[in-house]
């Protein structure tokens, strides 16, 4: 008797405690649920100003049920519901719109500051390749078969005219000049892809990816080079490729940071340098896209438009000025670090 009336007793006062805030836990995750799906405009002055009103009650309840060790149901609904109304009070909220700017004011930039080692060692990595294939074109033209695709040759090689080879570059072949820069754009950017996505075998596939991109860059300027017209093929190429083979550069650099963070983790376990890497290469990779959309537009619209050396050389220039500037010149604040 004496034990069923004390189950009686906490049945009571669980049935009393629910009777007296139940209607507030209620009004509380109904105004939760409205503002979450919509924004703070969605609720009218006096419901704005009840919801910290209702989170302390909701605490209130909450303190008490775990108090007097009423039915853990109820504990885990309070503790899920003040979780809520925490994180939309305290927690720290920003808009799309504010995500975007910080990303680009902040994040996008950080990122390549932090890869400066891995950016800088893969930029050499493509000027190594490019003295390697423009070395072995000029000591035995068979190499460049072996560097260069032919869907991206066209017909091109160290046997094509000066005129010929001045045709592409001055608009005088507008088929294979159109075929050639689509080529190039979707060659750079599978290039960009795999050099990122392959960096976790210890950076290796990487690093032997920017090698014969670069071996590339100099086995088509050797046979521009040959016939003299270096300088024109440099101007072609500028317009886009100071911004597409700085996004390439970038890429083999994510990749390289989760190669070396794995074959070298430290302190840490290897999948943990890998996680830690992965946020900041995959960073870089986002800003990647947007430097290869730009270059894009350059090699559709520009390259195949202006055709002073001059004018091709300046754009080129200042691309590669506005990129170094923005990624190791410009601090900007982001917003909440104030």
């Amino acid at each position: 008797m004496t034990l069923s009336a004390g189950t009686d007793s906490v049945r009571q006062s669980l049935a009393s405690f629910r009777q007296e805030r139940e209607a507030d836990w209620k009004a509380f995750e109904a105004l939760l649920a409205r503002v979450e799906k919509r924004a703070p405009r969605a609720l009218s002055e006096d419901e704005l100003l009840s919801l910290p009103l209702l989170y302390r009650s909701a605490l209130s309840s909450l303190s008490v049920a775990r108090a007097t060790s009423l039915d853990s149901a109820l504990i885990a609904y309070l503790e899920a519901l003040c979780l809520r109304g925490y994180f939309y009070l305290y927690g720290a909220r920003r808009s799309l719109r504010t995500r975007i700017g910080d990303f680009f004011l902040h994040d996008w930039p950080a990122a390549i500051r932090d890869l400066w080692r891995e950016v800088w060692t893969s930029v050499g990595l493509t000027l190594i390749g490019a003295i390697a294939g423009y070395w072995l074109v000029a000591s035995d033209k068979r190499w460049y078969d072996a560097i260069i695709a032919p869907s991206l040759a066209g017909g091109r090689n160290p046997d094509s005219s000066a005129e010929a080879l001045r045709s592409v570059l001055y608009g005088g072949g507008d088929h294979f000049l159109s075929g050639f820069a689509a080529y190039l754009f979707t060659h750079n950017t599978q290039v960009s892809i795999l050099a990122f996505a392959l960096g976790f075998a210890f950076a290796v596939p990487s690093v032997l990816i920017i090698l014969m991109n670069g071996c590339m860059l100099g086995a088509i300027f050797q046979i521009y080079a040959a016939k003299g017209l270096g300088f024109e093929l440099g101007g072609w190429l500028s317009i886009h490729g100071t911004t597409e083979l700085f996004a390439i550069a970038i890429a083999g650099a994510a990749g390289m940071r989760i190669g070396t963070s794995i074959a070298f983790p430290g302190e840490l376990t290897r999948m943990a340098a890998a996680a830690q890497a992965g946020r900041v290469a995959a960073t870089a990779m986002i800003g990647v896209t947007v430097m290869l959309l730009f270059a894009g537009l350059l090699e559709g619209i520009g390259r195949q438009t202006i055709t002073s050396d001059l004018a091709r050389y300046s754009i080129g220039g200042g691309m590669l000025a506005l990129w170094i500037s923005y990624f190791y010149l410009l601090r900007m604040v982001r917003h909440g670090d104030r």
